[in-house]
């Protein structure tokens, strides 16, 4: 049963499939409704309710506060109407999807091992598969009953090729699931696409950060960049952090670009400094958003910003190009999750 959700007394959005939910359904309509994580942690897509019913899909989420509660103030992304409802919300050009999303069934087809704890898993869909480079997709898993949000790590092509590069997280129903039990028989949905931090074409030289599973839209950004020919005048730098010599072996990831090695290089760092990482690894130690400050230098303000992985990475990253050096807003790309 559908649903008409009104908008600032002037957006009216229909709610056609019942799996959607307010944010959702207003995306699927083209409308520029402010979101980030798409599960409820980071806040970004709060509206007020006026009138009408909703159903919450997450008991106390991390992105509300108490007084959001009191005020009668909901998570976009974690609410669905269950009548006809009126919302208040803070819409935003910059938030219009630029492609159409659409939620397809997606076959398994393989799986590669990327590090010690990172495998990319490829899906395939009848239809084409059409996003832009550094978005993710949020992928369900229906006898599981959960729904997560993963980045893409290829380009968009119209095989119907989705590749995912998912870092194995301990007791995960996710990863659980698709290190340990994904057979060529299972069919998940793929909900796409979605995020903010697109590849942009402008003269700015490229910077790439990712600590993590967050190596995935990284590497769509950086042959997305390569694909599209942006690094004919510019170059591209690639920053990957982890705690261990082991984790940060994924060089291969970018290096059969044909740029790389003169318009893309490669900048490795270890943070933990282990008798082991000591012995084992000859490169830099140091957190990672030291070593883009560091190798950076004077000229950082300069720089395109792309980045992804573990939220004390993206904070620390974060507070050091806006507050430390004053890089314009617009200038860093960042979708945040927890």
């Amino acid at each position: 049963m559908s649903h008409k959700i009104n908008i600032n007394g002037e957006n009216k959005v229909v709610a056609h499939d019942a799996e959607d939910t307010v944010l959702l359904a207003a995306l699927r309509e083209g409308l520029g409704f402010p979101y980030e994580c798409n599960a409820g942690a980071c806040g970004s897509c709060k509206f007020e309710l006026l009138c009408g019913q909703v159903e919450s899909l997450c008991e106390n989420p991390p992105g509300l506060t108490a007084r959001d509660v009191r005020k009668n103030v909901h998570l976009g992304c974690q609410t669905r109407p269950i009548t006809d409802i009126s919302i208040k919300a803070r819409l935003s050009n910059e938030y219009e999807p630029l492609l159409k999303t659409q939620r397809v069934k997606a076959r398994f087809l393989n799986s590669y091992d990327i590090t010690h704890d990172i495998k990319e898993f490829v899906f395939i869909t009848d239809q084409p598969a059409h996003f832009q480079p550094g978005q993710y997709a949020l992928l369900s898993f229906p006898n599981l009953g959960i729904k997560r949000a993963y980045s893409m790590s290829n380009l968009p092509n119209v095989k119907g090729e989705w590749r995912f590069q998912i870092r194995k997280v301990i007791n995960g129903k996710g990863t659980e699931f698709l290190f340990n039990q994904v057979t060529q028989e299972d069919v998940i949905e793929i909900d796409a696409p979605y995020g903010m931090a697109y590849v942009r074409d402008n003269e700015r030289d490229i910077v790439c950060v990712a600590g993590g599973s967050g190596l995935a839209p990284m590497v769509s950004i950086a042959r997305g960049a390569s694909d599209q020919g942006l690094l004919k005048n510019k170059r591209l730098h690639f920053f990957y952090g982890g705690r261990s010599y082991k984790d940060v072996v994924v060089e291969s990831q970018i290096s059969d670009l044909p740029e790389f090695g003169k318009k893309i290089f490669f900048h490795p760092v270890v943070s933990d400094m282990t008798e082991e990482n000591i012995q084992k690894w000859s490169g830099e130690f140091g957190f990672v958003h030291e070593s883009v400050e560091k190798k950076l230098g004077e000229c950082i303000k300069d720089y395109e910003f792309y980045f992804a992985g573990p939220p004390p990475m993206t904070k620390s990253l974060q507070e050091t190009l806006m507050l430390k050096h004053q890089v314009p807003f617009n200038q860093i790309h960042f979708d945040r999750f927890f």
